[in-house]
């Protein structure tokens, strides 16, 4: 294992990372397991296609459902035992799904409750896997950890159906369901065992809702994310036709069984775990926006040969170029995502990236599976991939990557102000104002530097901001906040970055008085009614 950070297998040499890298492969695994045991189950339980699509839908749903709550709670809770808390999870879904399928129980709507409850266990785990992710490997690797976590996803997506259709051809789909609930049980107990480093903040925790606010009023002031999440809606809404409908693609090959529906599963797995291996040198000659056109370009090609393709040997080569194109496309929007937000708002942003990235999904798949109900799966993925290519004329105006990278690096000299009045954490809301007399021929120039000023603030999660001009003398300008509490405005200043940092000076430097900026803060009171 070599020391550079260029090479793919440098973030293994951060114990924590092996540790978490491990149980997201059996956290993958067990989700493989479970939808393509759940996926043929349903085969066996329902011959319509819109009930084999919904599986999908199932699984995916909960995660746009409960996404941004699950990542608000990975930002205000410890992050290790709400991970812990999420195998346990899985344990507990996979036990009842056992039971029920050794007792002969399920039926279609059970198994589709089941796999929506599995689906839960998903959308609480994946925010906090990918606020944890940056936190164990330096920045110059978070690169290449990401496509080492799009490997060992992709491995289970190789693995996970072959084990899985090994025992539903030996044994039943009850002993995929039972090996799943293991699984998560001995992963949950890893998790118990680390040590992590926690930072005590003299702060009280951010409230469930105030954190949720916080973290949609981020998302909604950064322009690179909007171009981000258009991308991955256009996406998933399309390529996801190919995977719902993969079961029936299987079943009308020649020879078409359990066997052949592992078989294409794996393909595409191993085309993905090949993309993540060239990643780190594809991006040394392209950018991300160019992988993602051509990604998608090879993506749409690959799923019409699969939909026309008369047997194994066309099936398998378009399933491999499915997964090679899957990988650098999503490893491409993930990185560009995780570089775009800030570490305490990490995961509920990547839970936003999840919402629609999942909800997509799952939208796709019923769209898709009512497509081949009411024609054939043949007429529904041609057009999934007649979708792709319209997608790309869309989102040519929609860049992942900006022309300059904001830099995100925690600015830490901000100190508390001296307190003349004590004041109490909860006590708000806080009024702030800074005085600015700026040259009046220079006004245009400090207004557009005022207006990122207002994004940059209301992205740390300030209520309202606002500028004004005093009209009795020219020049003379009022920046002003407010804060839910004092508590949220020592909060907002602690999560100040470098680049907000250089923009500050860049405001000061237009100030005419040789003093500072004059700087007043404001608790409100409360004033009994008479």
């Amino acid at each position: 294992m070599t020391a550079d950070s260029g090479s793919p297998w440098a973030p293994f040499r951060h114990p924590t990372f092996r540790m978490l890298w491990i149980v997201w492969l059996a956290a993958h695994l067990s989700m493989w397991m479970n939808d393509v045991a759940a996926a043929w189950l349903m085969t066996s339980l329902s011959n319509n296609p819109l009930l084999v699509a919904l599986v999908q839908s199932a699984s995916t749903l909960p995660v746009f459902l409960l996404g941004l709550p699950s990542g608000a709670l990975a930002d205000i809770l410890d992050r290790r035992r709400f991970f812990m808390f999420t195998q346990f999870w899985g344990a507990a879904v996979g036990l009842v799904l056992t039971v029920l399928t050794f007792t002969d129980m399920l039926n279609a709507s059970a198994l589709l409750l089941l796999v929506f409850a599995n689906g839960i266990g998903l959308a609480m785990r994946w925010p906090v896997y990918a606020a944890l992710t940056p936190e164990v490997v330096p920045r110059a690797q978070l690169m290449t950890a990401l496509a080492m976590n799009g490997v060992g996803a992709n491995l289970a997506r190789i693995v996970g159906p072959l084990i899985a259709g090994a025992l539903i051809a030996a044994a039943g789909s009850g002993y995929v369901f039972a090996l799943n609930a293991l699984l998560c049980t001995v992963t949950g107990f890893m998790l118990a065992r680390w040590k992590r480093e926690t930072k005590v903040s003299p702060l009280p925790s951010e409230r469930f809702l105030g954190a949720i606010r916080v973290g949609v009023q981020h998302v909604r002031q950064s322009a690179q994310f909007h171009s981000i999440l258009i991308r991955v809606s256009l996406f998933f809404l399309q390529s996801i036709a190919l995977i719902a409908l993969l079961p029936l693609v299987a079943r009308a090959l020649p020879g078409g069984g359990a066997g052949i529906y592992t078989l294409l599963l794996a393909a595409m797995g191993t085309g993905a775990v090949s993309a993540a291996l060239l990643l780190p040198r594809l991006l040394q000659h392209t950018t991300r926006d160019q992988l993602f056109r051509n990604g998608s370009i090879v993506y749409a090609v690959a799923m019409t040969a699969a939909a026309l393709a008369p047997n194994l040997y066309v099936a398998v080569p378009a399933m491999f170029a499915a997964g090679l194109a899957w990988l650098t496309v999503i490893n491409s929007f993930t990185v560009a995502a995780q570089t775009a937000l800030p570490d305490w708002v990490r995961a509920r942003g990547m839970s936003i990236y999840q919402m629609v990235m999942m909800g997509s999904s799952a939208l796709g798949a019923a769209l898709w599976g009512q497509v081949a109900s009411s024609t054939d799966v043949r007429t529904s993925l041609l057009l999934a991939s007649v979708t792709a290519a319209a997608g790309l004329l869309v989102t040519r105006y929609f860049p992942v990557a900006p022309a300059a990278e904001e830099d995100l690096t925690p600015w830490r000299e901000w100190k508390p102000p001296e307190l003349a009045v004590p004041v109490e954490p909860e006590a708000g809301p806080v009024l702030v104002t800074i005085e600015y007399w700026i040259d009046p021929e220079r006004a245009a120039e400090f207004e557009a530097l005022m207006r990122e000023s207002r994004r940059l603030w209301l992205r740390n999660g300030l209520l309202a901001w606002e500028l004004f001009e005093d009209t009795s003398q020219p020049g003379c300008y009022i920046e002003h906040f407010i804060d839910e509490s004092w508590a949220e405005y020592v909060r907002r200043n602690e999560r100040m970055t470098v680049s907000y940092a250089e923009l500050r000076e860049r405001k000061q430097a237009l100030h005419l008085r040789p003093e500072a900026p004059i700087i007043r803060r404001f608790v409100a009171r409360p004033v009994a009614r008479s």
